[in-house]
C-alpha cells in the first residue's frame, strides 16, 4: 500500500494534468467559436454558388453534359479498380481530439481499395505521418493548414486538384473529412468532389407550366464553367477545411471534458485512500505509544 507522500505526490501530479486539458479545453473551445462564425459566412456563398449551378445543368443538360467537370450519370456497378482516386484527406497536426484522426484514416483506408491506384493529398501531421509510418506515398501534404484553414490555402489544394484532374493523373477526386453535425456529434464524410454528376444538383422536377429561364453563355459554355467549377471546388474545399477545423476541436474539447471527469474521479477515490492511509498511520502510533507505555508500566 503506498504511503501518504506517494498519494500526495500523485495528487498534484494529476493536478497539474488537469491544469493543462482545462486550458486546452478552453482554447479549443474559443477557437471552435471563431471557426463557427467564418465557417456560417463562408456557407452562404457556397450555397449561392450551388444553387446557381444546378440551374444552370438543369436548363442546359446536352451541353453541359459534354464538359470535362461534369458528367451525365454516375457509374454503373463496374469494376472501380481500373480507375485512378485522388483523395484529398484532412486530419489534424496533434492527437488528442479522441477518435477524430482515427476515423478518417481508417475510411481512406478501406476506399483506396476499391481503386487500381490513389493518389494521396494529406492536410495535417497526423495523417502525414500516418502513412509515412506505413510506406503509403503521399502526392502532396500542405504544412500547417489544419490549424489555419484559410481560403489561400484552400485555393491552393484546389488548384492542386484541379491541375491533377485536368492532366489525367486522376479519374476522379474524392474528400475525407469530419463533418461537426452538432455541439456534441461529429461524422467522417466521404464524398466525390470530382467530377460532379449532373443528377446530383438536379433537385426537384419543374412543372413544364412554369417558366423556364433562358441561359447565354458568354464568351462560351466552356468558358463559363472553367471559371465557375474551379470556384466552387475551392467553396468546397474550404469549407471541407473549416468543418474539419470545428470538429477538431469539438473532439478535442471532448476528450479534454472526459479527460478533466476522470481526473476528478481519480482525485476523489486518491482522497479516501489517503484519509485512509493516514487514519492508519495515526492509529499504528497511537498503538505504539500505547504499548510502549504499558510496557514501561510493567518494568517499573
Amino acid at each position: 500500500m503506498p504511503n501518504t507522500r506517494e498519494i500526495q505526490e500523485r495528487r498534484k501530479s494529476i493536478g497539474d494534468t488537469m491544469k493543462i486539458t482545462n486550458a486546452m479545453y478552453m482554447i479549443s473551445s474559443t477557437k471552435l467559436r471563431k471557426a463557427r462564425r467564418e465557417l456560417d459566412v463562408t456557407e452562404r456563398y457556397f450555397y449561392t454558388l450551388q444553387s446557381v449551378i444546378a440551374r444552370m445543368l438543369r436548363h442546359m443538360p446536352a451541353e453541359v453534359g459534354a464538359h470535362r467537370y461534369i458528367e451525365n450519370e454516375k457509374h454503373s456497378a463496374g469494376d472501380p479498380k481500373s480507375l485512378t482516386a485522388g483523395f484529398l484527406v484532412i486530419t489534424a497536426d496533434k492527437g488528442m481530439a479522441g477518435a477524430y484522426n482515427h476515423n478518417v484514416l481508417k475510411a481512406v483506408e478501406e476506399e483506396m481499395k476499391n481503386f487500381a491506384d490513389s493518389k494521396l493529398l494529406v492536410v495535417g501531421e497526423v495523417g502525414r505521418q500516418y502513412f509515412h509510418t506505413k510506406g503509403i506515398p503521399v502526392e502532396e501534404h500542405f504544412l500547417y493548414t489544419a490549424q489555419n484553414p484559410t481560403q489561400h490555402r484552400a485555393r491552393l489544394i484546389s488548384a492542386k486538384i484541379l491541375d491533377m484532374y485536368d492532366e489525367g493523373l486522376v479519374d476522379e477526386v474524392y474528400v475525407v473529412y469530419t463533418s461537426m453535425l452538432n455541439a456534441a456529434a461529429t461524422e467522417t464524410r466521404f464524398e466525390q468532389l470530382l467530377p460532379l454528376f449532373r443528377p446530383d444538383f438536379s433537385g426537384e422536377a419543374i412543372p413544364m407550366e412554369v417558366y423556364h429561364e433562358e441561359f447565354r453563355f458568354e464568351p462560351s459554355l466552356d468558358a463559363v464553367m472553367d471559371n465557375v467549377i474551379p470556384e466552387y471546388v475551392l467553396g468546397y474545399v474550404y469549407g471541407a477545411l473549416m468543418e474539419s477545423y470545428c470538429s477538431e476541436h469539438s473532439a478535442r474539447m471532448t476528450a479534454m471534458q472526459s479527460a478533466n471527469d476522470s481526473a476528478k474521479q481519480m482525485l476523489a477515490e486518491l482522497s479516501v485512500e489517503y484519509n485512509r492511509v493516514r487514519q492508519g498511520a495515526i492509529t499504528q502510533q497511537i498503538t505504539e505509544v500505547a504499548g510502549g507505555a504499558r510496557a514501561q508500566k510493567k518494568h517499573k
